[in-house]
């Protein structure tokens, strides 16, 4: 029944809001957090990322990368759970990690205004497909259209805002391209 709601909830979003559907993060097996802090709307912030390790290229090669994520994240950082609000695959998958409404744990002085969505593979020398971008511009207009962030938002690569490599220089090089970016 749980299932069947989340796909409806899923189908009336994309109908009304031009949505992507998101891999719940029930559907693709994620732990729950172990705290939680409430994030607000109207953000001026999104924050793109790459997750450095293997790409995937299908829901189930990227499912298994989640929970990889997940794992370190909650095990070798110490966090409550995983870092970004959303995770991209190759396919064009869009994985939820910390969703809509709670605090990532993506970029230091940035988690509580921003939505921060990473790219799920390391692309400082290969950029990520055509699907995967494609998937991360839907989100962010899905994330206007909800009002989970301003229309007019900043666009951010993480090393804009943290002493970081992240999103890779060829991640980079292409959102310096998008809309709304500024470093």
């Amino acid at each position: 029944m749980m299932i069947h709601l989340i796909v409806l909830l899923s189908a009336v979003c994309t109908l009304t809001l031009g949505c992507p559907t998101i891999i719940s993060k029930s559907q693709w097996g994620g732990r729950n957090p172990t705290c939680r802090t409430a994030l607000g709307t109207q953000l001026p912030y999104i924050i793109i990322h790459h997750t450095e390790g293997s790409a995937c290229s299908s829901v189930s090669s990227c499912t298994t990368q989640m929970k990889s994520i997940q794992n370190y994240h909650m095990n070798s950082n110490g966090w409550c759970d995983i870092g970004y609000n959303f995770l991209v695959g190759g396919d064009g998958s869009i994985f939820e990690g910390r969703g809509w409404s709670s605090v990532g744990a993506h970029a230091p002085n940035y988690n509580s205004n921003s939505i921060g969505i990473s790219f799920i593979g390391s692309f400082t020398s290969s950029a990520p497909t055509t699907a995967a971008q494609n998937a991360v511009k839907s989100l962010i207009s899905c994330a206007v259209s909800r009002g989970t962030v301003r229309s007019a938002y900043t666009l951010k690569g993480h090393r804009n805002v943290t002493a970081t490599d992240c999103p890779g220089n060829t991640l980079y090089n292409i959102i310096k391209s998008w809309p709304r970016f500024a470093p």
